[in-house]
């Protein structure tokens, strides 16, 4: 298969565009369908990628769609804050009741993933009366300047840019893979509360329970409950920020799910909308409800739009049982990706719960991080017809993120070009 670019367009975009949103691609979209999209040229792609787990429900899917043109036969906004409308009431209901968590609840609407994680950064803060903010190393947490500042991955987002928020401390992301335990995180975090801050300065800690662009990787077993044994004794705010795991991506509604506690507050976004913008903080109503009327909220927040979407979202997920198919769809991946690790001796990992999963490459026989083969899986895959992405701090991680809804009959033709491209990737 050759892949057509759009020279033309291409050219346009770096005329009219500003080159820090850069581009994994030069596929310019003209229409998509569950799990494949097809280009201006007609050329078409199986969508691994799913705008970074956004249509976990898939492109288009009929029932969100069918919701967003009732919606749009009603009013398209209204602003929450001015005139309400019951869809953004029954959602936070919905969300109440959906979050891991045996205790009364409270939600919020914003826009994206960012201000999802600055408002929870906000009510935290507000309600605890303290500053200190506790992040990881390889985290991700938006593009904002708290987004950034608690992101623990300097290039792209933070170079450059000048000094960060005041107060935000940095763990090692326990990863046994790369010789962090979690008990070795646990010993970072009370050399941190010795040697820098006191915990009773500290709001909150914040956590994503799969690692999104720092490399896929989960928080190990047990990890989750220390981290709520140490926020419970000393009155921390425990965050998880569900961005990228929420919405059956990992085998459950919420990845918090697989580790038998429940955090403090819950960030959301990407999967939520389907496609449409929409984020999401729910959290124990005392602390949601500090912050006084007016300190939260947004012109767009909780549009009705992207509500009506984030109604047929949650439905496909129960009615189609797809937390019950991201397990299957990932185990079917990791099986074909294990397969080939005898004769790819590159391939140093395969992880990830339910269909949140990734490859991980490093120079055969060693140590060392291998990103040259990675992004050359990526390109190979792209000529034949895959839409991949790559991640981790040091670039040598594919992630793979395809809508749960993808049929049978592609997933076993993306697979194909997968191990293709792998083995051409090889040389």
């Amino acid at each position: 298969m050759t892949v057509q670019t759009s020279p033309d367009l291409s050219a346009r975009r770096a005329a009219a565009i500003a080159k820090g949103v850069g581009v994994t691609t030069q596929i310019y979209a003209e229409r998509a369908e569950n799990a494949e999209i097809w280009d201006k040229n007609g050329t078409r792609y199986i969508d691994f990628a799913a705008g970074i787990a956004v249509v976990n429900t898939g492109h288009r899917h009929p029932r969100v769609i069918e919701a967003v043109k009732a919606q749009l036969d009603a009013f398209t906004h209204t602003c929450h804050q001015v005139v309400p409308y019951e869809n953004y009431v029954i959602l936070a209901e919905r969300l109440n009741a959906a979050v891991p968590g045996d205790f009364a609840k409270k939600t919020i609407f914003a826009t994206t993933g960012a201000e999802a994680v600055e408002n929870a950064i906000k009510i935290a803060r507000h309600y605890t009366g303290r500053a200190g903010i506790v992040a990881f190393a390889g985290g991700f947490h938006g593009r904002t300047f708290m987004g950034m500042t608690l992101t623990g991955k300097v290039q792209p987002y933070k170079a450059g840019f000048g000094p960060m928020m005041n107060d935000v401390w940095h763990l090692p992301f326990p990863c046994p893979l790369h010789g962090v335990t979690g008990e070795d995180a646990v010993a970072a975090l009370e050399r941190l509360f010795k040697a820098d801050i006191e915990p009773a300065r500290v709001a909150a800690i914040i956590v994503e329970p799969v690692q999104g662009e720092g490399g896929f990787y989960p928080v190990p077993e047990g990890f989750m409950r220390k981290l709520r044994e140490i926020a419970d004794k000393n009155g921390i705010v425990l965050i998880a920020d569900e961005v990228q795991t929420g919405f059956a991506r990992t085998g459950k509604l919420f990845a918090m799910e697989h580790h038998g506690v429940a955090a403090d507050i819950t960030t959301m976004a990407k999967g939520l909308g389907g496609g449409f913008p929409i984020s999401a903080v729910t959290g124990r109503a005392d602390i949601m409800d500090s912050p006084n009327p007016g300190g939260l909220g947004g012109t767009y927040a909780g549009a009705p739009i992207a509500v009506a979407a984030a109604h047929a979202v949650l439905d496909v997920i129960e009615d189609e049982q797809l937390c019950a198919r991201a397990e299957r769809l990932g185990a079917r991946l990791k099986q074909r990706l294990a397969a080939l690790q005898d004769s790819v001796p590159e391939i140093i990992d395969i992880r990830g719960p339910g269909f949140m999963n990734a490859v991980e490459f490093n120079v055969a026989g060693s140590d060392t991080p291998n990103p040259e083969m990675t992004n050359r899986v990526r390109e190979e895959a792209l000529k034949r017809g895959l839409i991949l992405l790559t991640c981790g701090v040091y670039g040598n991680v594919i992630r793979f993120l395809a809508p749960l809804t993808i049929q049978d009959a592609v997933f076993d033709e993306a697979l194909d070009i997968l191990e293709a491209s792998i083995l051409a990737a090889k040389g």
